[in-house]
């Protein structure tokens, strides 16, 4: 361990940055020597101070007196004090300390969830208590118990400077209200990156649990940061500016911190109120600032509101004022609360591992993005045909109805790529088997998907049956042989129960697990030849609480402090959270369990098929989109739902799963034919688009509809099919820079405030707005178009905007889609798979900005090789148009663009008719329709080749 040096009274020179609480604080840069006043000047500020102080406290003596005295000559009836004790100190009672703070910036001291807050219990945490009316819904959650100015926190004993930033060590001389402080921590500033700073604060003497997700590792200071860091020495605070404007990022100095085993808080301002992020919740996209406190510990139930859901992921995003943006990060997988406050400010609380906080400058949301995933890792290139739609159902019954399902779909030729079934293939609900009677002919099913270009995904859940007779059932004996199940406290195989009836639970933290997990999967296999695996109840789930045989009682089941989860313990639908695992214990890894599931099984399917793998995944983490997308989960077939699925959508595409969606039509409830069409019509632009319906409801695969029904659905999956290169072009740019795919109105227009709530509408990358009717029986819809032109994808006519609302007509058959201009995007004949249509022409459509460009892209290559980027076994060309010529250039080459042939070129906002069009020198015949459309047909154009069309 470096040697520290004590701070001086002055350890820095800079600009103060106003705080909440008097201090001296000191903007970090080089650190330079305190220069000593001189003596005499010294002697005379300490003379001062202490006639000062002697002048105070005689004055409180004297108030304190007359008071005294004024008090004893009034008659105050029986009950009054009584009445006041019952309630709450009387105003002039309260400290001023206390009085002077606002509402909206107490800090609760108290937050332990289903606890009448009363004044003693307030006070015997030396906490202010002052009760607030109930009456008004403006002031719900306003803490009656808050910390005062002067409550107790760390300091900051000493500060150095090293090759990555700075460390430092504070310490606590009065201990917390919680048992097992950390008395002495040590703190990192880690410069990572000019638009990343790295905030770590951990046990000064002995190591704690850190989350075992690969980050990575600088080796040296950031040389221009974008940021400024400063410190206030006692108490304890951090700030983090933004240089260019000197907007305050995070300032702590607003809360005591917290630092004991098993409760760990640190508060900060925030400089709007405009908060994104932090999932998996069923919210709006934009947080409420309301006291609103947001709970995080994976969790199996059916999304709904104010809960703790599926998924973990501690990130959020803010928009300034300013129109900037910028995102912190907690990296801690333990039990947590996120308290939202009107302040605005937040609080993180968690009861285990470290404060190990990422801070990402921006300046815009695309890049804090960006800076986000080169943390936790770029999402994976998913194979071309997971991008087509997706049908499955829980209650098929056989593998022959299963099939007539998807012949039914061939025969009204409506687009589908990819056939699942649920748990019902499985003998008595086990992986890795198959019932021998109702599914006796699903190897034939899958042939012949694979026969006209289709594929099949089958479901696989965690739990193993336990309850069979030894030597019967492969995976639990190899697994019990192996050691790779999960185990009680006393280490004792941990039993709990799930659809087979009673189950173990594979240690996914294990090596030796995922060698196990393959070799299950490789035998299943070589019986049924799957295209991917879907991956479920992950979190992990249980029937049972804890396991059959309890949980132990200790801190770890009852904590000093217990996070807002549903079932009110953190065993509730799970296994016992003081279980052992290889890598930990699951009191620190339960939300890690569905990312390490999906490491497992992408690795793999990666080595079995030898192709692309393809993994969708319920229970999430940080980086999971490594390894796995996302389904929403076991939603209802309710308009409400179908509008959250938009806020659900963004907010994993910002996590980093950009191949993402809900069960269109809804999961649980049957839907009605309007909902499903329209939902049909909002999922066919979900990243990830699967109809799926449970067991006991009527079905809703578009085969079972009405002919109109049919055919409108038939139509918008004809739309989806035919954006499909650009589509996969967005995965490519997520994959390689970490791009979203689908992206809220503001990540593209951020200087535009009005777009900062929108959440029913939606960009597929920056060019293609998406406005889908999310209401019933409604047959227009309105939409929001942020200033500049924008074009009809289906006319290509236009309307500029000033940065205004619109109402659409919105018919049954048509959901509306418009293109940003200067935008290009290539486009592909569509069929009924994406085999069928990724051999199809192309036609390509620039929409012409108001000097008359365009730019746009396209990423191409087999579909589903592995690393085909990394490999150079790919192509890819830039489109562009200015000064009336339509340019391709191709950047790079691979064998498969020589597939593929220009059909169409078709430039949207020409203002003029041409009179001569050429291509590559030779005169063309074009139309021009009145919506100003230049058209350019059977061209016949080679992709690998550039071509150069000019107009005038």
């Amino acid at each position: 361990m470096m040697p520290y040096r004590k701070l001086p009274p002055e350890y820095a020179q800079g600009t103060d940055i106003p705080l909440s609480r008097k201090s001296t604080q000191k903007v970090l840069g080089v650190v330079n020597l305190y220069r000593h006043r001189p003596l005499a000047t010294n002697v005379l500020i300490v003379t001062f101070i202490a006639v000062a102080l002697l002048l105070t406290v005689t004055a409180f003596w004297l108030l304190a007196k007359v008071t005294k005295e004024m008090e004893s000559e009034i008659k105050y009836p029986d009950n009054v004090f009584n009445v006041l004790d019952q309630s709450m100190t009387p105003d002039h009672m309260i400290p001023p300390k206390c009085t002077s703070i606002p509402e909206k910036q107490r800090f609760d001291c108290y937050p332990e969830m289903n606890v009448v807050v009363t004044q003693e219990l307030c006070e015997n945490r030396n906490c202010c208590f002052m009760k607030v009316p109930s009456s008004s819904s403006s002031k719900s959650g306003v803490p009656w118990c808050f910390y005062p100015p002067d409550f107790p926190s760390y300091s900051m004993d000493a500060l150095n400077i090293t090759e990555e930033g700075y460390i430092g060590k504070l310490s606590r001389k009065q201990k917390s209200y919680y048992p097992k402080d950390i008395e002495t921590l040590q703190l990192n500033a880690i410069f990572e990156t000019d638009t990343r700073l790295h905030i770590k604060i951990t046990d000064f003497s002995s190591a704690r649990y850190e989350v075992p997700v690969e980050v990575p590792h600088p080796t040296k200071r950031a040389s221009a940061p974008t940021y400024q860091i400063a410190f206030t020495e006692k108490p304890f605070s951090v700030t983090v500016m933004r240089k260019s404007s000197g907007t305050v990022l995070i300032n702590t100095a607003v809360a005591p911190l917290f630092f004991a085993d098993q409760f760990l808080q640190i508060s900060s301002t925030l400089p709007s109120q405009f908060v994104y992020g932090l999932g998996e919740h069923r919210a709006g996209f934009a947080h409420s600032l309301n006291w609103n406190t947001l709970t995080f510990w994976a969790r199996d139930v059916p999304p709904m509101e104010s809960t703790n859901l599926y998924g973990v992921h501690p990130f959020y995003l803010v928009m300034e004022e300013d129109g900037k943006s910028h995102g912190v990060f907690l990296l801690n997988s333990n039990p947590m609360d996120v308290v939202l406050q009107p302040a605005p400010a937040l609080t993180w609380r968690t009861i285990g591992g470290i404060f190990d906080l990422y801070v990402f400058l921006g300046p815009d949301p695309n890049s804090v993005i960006q800076q986000y995933l080169e943390v936790i890792g770029f999402p994976a290139m998913p194979p071309f045909w997971g991008l087509g739609f997706h049908l499955c159902r829980w209650g098929y019954g056989s593998s022959n109805a299963t099939w007539e399902v998807v012949n039914s779909m061939r025969k009204y030729e409506i687009p589908q790529d990819v056939q699942w079934n649920d748990i019902e293939y499985m003998h008595e609900s086990r992986d890795f088997s198959l019932d021998p009677e109702k599914f006796n002919t699903l190897p034939e099913l899958v042939q012949d998907l694979h026969k006209h270009g289709q594929r099949y995904v089958m479901i696989l859940d965690p739990g193993i049956s336990s309850s069979q007779p030894s030597g019967s059932y492969w995976p639990f004996d190899e697994g019990l042989k192996r050691s790779v199940f999960i185990n009680t406290t006393d280490d004792k195989l941990l039993i709990g129960k799930v659809w087979p009836g009673l189950t173990a639970f594979p240690d996914f933290s294990n090596p030796e697990t995922h060698q196990w997990w393959y070799e299950n999967l490789e035998q299943f296999y070589s019986k049924i030849a799957f295209d991917g695996a879907w991956i479920d109840m992950n979190e992990p789930s249980s029937f049972l609480d804890g396991s059959l045989d309890g949980c132990p009682v200790n801190e770890l089941e009852n904590p000093p402090y217990l996070p807002g989860v549903l079932g009110g313990s953190l065993r509730s639908k799970t296994i016992c959270a003081s279980a052992k695992q290889r890598a930990s214990l699951h009191y620190n890894l339960h939300s890690l369990y569905g990312l390490m599931e999906a490491q497992a099984t992408f690795t793999a399917l990666k080595k079995i098929l030898k192709k692309r793998p393809f993994v969708i995944s319920r229970s999430t983490y940080p980086s999971q989109g490594r390894y796995s997308g996302h389904w929403l989960g076991d939603n209802r077939s309710q308009w409400k739902e179908m509008y959250w699925s938009v806020s659900g959508t963004l907010n994993f595409n910002m996590f980093g799963i950009p191949l993402v969606g809900a069960d269109i039509c809804g999961f649980s409830e049957s839907t009605t034919e309007e909902l499903c069409l329209r939902w049909m019509q909002l999922g066919a632009f979900y990243p990830f688009s699967r109809n799926h319906n449970s067991i006991q409801e009527k079905a809703q695969d578009p085969a079972a509809f009405s002919s109109e029904t049919r055919e409108a659905m038939k139509k918008v999956l004809l739309t989806r099919y035919a954006l499909l290169p650009y589509l996969y072009t967005l995965f490519h740019h997520a994959h390689q820079k970490g791009y979203t795919v689908a992206r809220p109105l503001f990540f593209e227009f951020p200087q535009d405030s009005t777009t900062y709530l929108i959440d029913r509408q939606f960009l597929w990358g920056r060019s293609l707005l998406v406005t889908p009717v999310l209401e019933q029986g409604a047959t227009s819809v309105v939409g929001y178009f942020p200033k500049g032109i924008w074009y009809n994808y289906y006319t290509g006519s236009s309307f500029i905007s000033s940065g205004e609302s619109v109402q659409l007509a919105a018919p049954l058959d048509h959901i509306n889609l418009h293109v940003r201009e200067g935008s290009i995007i290539p486009t592909q004949k569509p069929g009924t798979t994406t085999w069928v249509s990724s051999g199809n022409n192309m036609r390509i459509i620039a929409t012409l900005s108001s000097d008359a460009t365009a730019y746009g892209d396209l990423f191409w290559d087999d579909g589903d090789s592995i690393d085909t980027y990394e490999t150079g076994e790919y192509s890819y060309l830039v489109f562009n148009v200015s000064q009336k010529t339509f340019t391709s250039s191709v950047l790079h080459l691979n064998v498969e663009a020589t597939y593929i042939t220009i059909d169409t070129l078709t430039v949207f906002g020409v203002q003029e008719k041409p009179t001569k069009t050429a291509v590559n020198g030779n005169e063309v015949p074009f139309s021009y329709s009145e919506s100003k459309v230049l058209t350019v047909e059977n061209l016949q154009l080679n992709l690998s080749k550039e071509f150069v069309m000019r107009w005038q």
